[in-house]
């Protein structure tokens, strides 16, 4: 939801139509969050590295107070370089915006550059450039609403933002108040405007120029909401300054000597880093970054960084003293540029749906202890031994065994996933098990106790309303566990322990392997914390095997790939689409439904069959598109009951069923071209072999109708923003 890039780069000549290819393909990798329109900031004018100014000499002002009857007052800031303020008198600043795609925004910029007069093929070897992607909050989709937004005609002050400023309107009026003319319906155009603001005060007060870092801190005290910001500035030329809070930034680090201040060689980066040349790569996630590094830093709620002069300093705006840099240790991405193209595929989804195999084997590797050891060919399991191990997880079973219940909070496919393993996780511990949607958690704020343990899933780590939740579920004193597909998201980091599901980079906005191996993961914990029960021996067992067999199961489904697509040319005219199921297969038909909704932009809907008669019977005709999800588990012939309910009004369903199962035969009339037959595995892991076909039909279906199946209108990837 919104996509942020920025490139610094010291001492390596790059080409400003370089410069610019780097920032479209940066947006490019960051499409699949989802967006309206797009826009970048490059410098008209170049900057060599030699004739780099270096800040001076510490000093201290007290901060002024903007506004004390809104209670925008300023806390003091102390020991803030300084410089001589100058005045810009003309912009350097090029920005160039357009509603549509990067390809609009590509055909904006050459003609920008034309219309201006400005040299494509200048060397620009000390620069910072920044771009965005907008998917609209606040006004339409148009170019005055992209990013990069800016303080005045000068373009002072140079924003792009990801999240939403909640108190926005507040500042807007106190900042008209002061003759600010806004252009822009955005929560981000404050931003800019707020800090030249600042900067003006200062100026009156002492004269002296605070350091940009210095300047972002006083500002982001003042916001209120979730943000990660990149900002450019006329008074500050060459620098950049990256801003987080709640909202995901990472920083991609090139260089080939990273050293101290003082000149002593550093294994880790440090918060301050020199070099003689310096590439640096700031994004909403890894995917803009894996092609050109894979060491990254990871940045924390209130840093701060701030890039000039081939260096870079990382400031916390919580620390005791802001204006002292902190340590954040670099890591490096598991991850290949080959994860992030569609490797022959026509689209990331269909990439994604056909991986499922490799991902739940990659889910499960180094942690199920498949092979049961044989001593004089007799097979020993002792109960004593584990077959399941979570390394996150691990110090917590015991707590968690003691928890009075286990609350899941998700949204969207990620509580579906949940929904899926409910009746799982109750069977194999033994503790109530319920569910959450978490902004629904967040509007009731429900009773947590000290005893609860509350599970909070979500594929990118970052879903605003999921992160809410643990919030406020930590501060009730729960323990909170953490299920998520991204190292150091902000809900890995936040919970007490976790799981990594191990699905890797997932493009298509509509979630495919990520569901599949949340499922698992979620399986392989209730496993593990049935370990010390031996009346749960024989359905663990059951379970594991299964899981062994898991990855073949799902490349025999693979192969309906020709079926199904022959199946969705009968249904594309449809314009809405049942699916009922039960027990296990609820969570499926959910899942079923919410896939077509996304993409196909087909009314649909999941149906708990068990209430069939208390209203959807009323929609069924020989007209309506239907999907009964009729494997063999404990509800089967309930749903043979209802696939004969529905035959006798008129319906002619197709029923996914398992292989051999003859029975069905005699129910479903409509012969085997109506039945899609899928292998039989444990019950719990049912659910993960019936959503694949289904899968496949919401994918064939939204191409059969010409709708873009990687990025759905109106969705995001990653939804990083509340209504709040």
């Amino acid at each position: 939801m919104c996509g942020i890039f920025g490139y610094c780069n010291f001492g390596v000549g790059r080409s400003r139509k370089a410069v610019l290819e780097l920032l479209f393909t940066g947006l490019r990798r960051l499409e699949y969050r989802g967006y309206d329109s797009a826009g970048v900031c490059v410098d008209k004018a170049s900057r060599t590295a030699a004739t780099a100014v270096a800040p001076s000499q510490s000093s201290r002002y007290d901060s002024v107070n903007l506004d004390d009857s809104r209670g925008l007052a300023v806390k003091k800031r102390h020991a803030l370089q300084h410089r001589i303020l100058q005045k810009p008198e003309t912009s350097n600043a090029l920005i160039i915006k357009s509603a549509g795609n990067i390809d609009a925004l590509e055909t904006q910029a050459k003609l920008q550059l034309t219309n201006e007069g400005v040299d494509e093929n200048t060397v620009l070897d000390n620069h910072a450039g920044i771009a965005h992607t907008r998917w609209a909050t606040h006004g339409p989709p148009e170019a005055r609403n992209s990013h990069p937004h800016t303080s005045d005609p000068l373009n002072e002050f140079t924003v792009v933002h990801n999240g939403i400023i909640t108190n926005y309107k507040t500042i807007k009026e106190l900042l008209e108040k002061n003759d600010a003319v806004f252009e822009s319906d955005t929560d981000t155009e404050v931003v800019p405007k707020l800090l030249k603001y600042v900067y003006s005060k200062i100026d009156k007060l002492s004269h002296h120029q605070p350091t940009l870092p210095a300047l972002v801190m006083e500002v982001m005290s003042q916001l209120e909401g979730a943000f990660a910001l990149l900002i450019k500035s006329s008074h500050y030329p060459g620098e950049l300054v990256a801003a987080k809070r709640g909202s995901p930034l990472i920083m991609g680090i090139r260089q080939g000597s990273i050293t101290t201040l003082d000149g002593a060689v550093n294994p880790d980066v440090e918060a301050s880093a020199i070099g003689k040349t310096m590439e640096l790569f700031l994004a909403s996630d890894a995917s803009a970054v894996v092609e050109h590094t894979n060491t990254v830093l990871i940045l924390e709620d209130h840093d701060c960084v701030h890039v000039a002069n081939g260096s870079f300093e990382v400031f916390n705006a919580h620390q005791t003293s802001p204006s002292k840099s902190v340590q954040r240790v670099h890591q490096i991405l598991n991850l290949e540029v080959n994860h992030i193209m569609k490797g022959g595929y026509d689209h990331f989804m269909q990439k994604e749906i056909h991986e499922q195999p490799e991902t739940l084997a990659r889910t499960m590797q180094g942690r199920i202890a498949f092979d049961q050891s044989a001593q004089d060919d007799k097979v020993v399991n002792p109960f004593g031994a584990q077959r399941v191990v979570l390394g996150g997880l691990q110090g917590y079973l015991p707590a968690i065994r003691r928890s009075r219940r286990m609350v899941f909070v998700a949204c969207g496919t990620s509580y579906h996933a949940a929904l899926a393993c409910r009746q799982t996780v109750e069977e194999l511990t033994d503790i109530p098990v319920s569910l959450e949607l978490a902004s629904d958690l967040l509007d009731r704020l429900c009773p947590i106790f000290r005893d609860d343990a509350y599970i909070f899933v979500s594929q990118s780590g970052e879903t605003a309303d999921t992160l809410r939740a643990l919030r406020y579920a930590k501060n009730q004193g729960a323990l909170c566990i953490g299920i998520t597909n991204t190292v150091g998201s902000a809900i890995a980091r936040d919970t007490d322990c976790g799981i990594n599901i191990n699905a890797g980079f997932e493009i298509g906005v509509a979630s495919t392997k990520a569901y599949t191996s949340q499922i698992v993961a979620i399986t392989m914990m209730a496993l593990a914390l049935s370990e010390d029960s031996q009346a749960k021996a024989g359905m663990r067992d059951d379970i594991i095997t299964s899981l062994e067999a898991l990855p073949g199961v799902i490349r025999e489904v693979l192969k309906l790939d020709g079926d199904i697509q022959m199946l969705a040319q009968g249904l594309k005219d449809s314009h809405s689409l049942l699916l009922f199921g039960r027990g296990y297969n609820y969570a499926t038909a959910l899942e079923a439904a919410l896939k077509v909704k996304e993409l196909v932009y087909m009314h649909s809907e999941g149906i708990l069959a068990g209430e069939m008669k208390h209203g959807p019977l009323a929609l069924v005709d020989e007209h309506m598109p239907m999907i009964v999800l009729a494997t063999q588990d404990q509800t089967c012939n309930k749903m043979h009951s209802v696939v004969q309910q529905l035959r006798a009004r008129g319906a002619c369903p197709l029923v996914v069923c398992n292989a051999g199962d003859d029975q069905i035969a005699g129910v479903c009339e409509g012969g085997e071209e109506r039945l899609i037959r899928v292998p039989k595995v444990a019950d719990a892991l049912q659910p993960i072999v019936n959503i694949v076909p289904l899968q496949l039909l919401s994918y064939h279906l939204t191409v059969q109708r010409g709708f873009n199946v990687d990025q759905p209108r109106n969705l995001a990837k990653s939804v990083t923003v509340t209504e709040e």
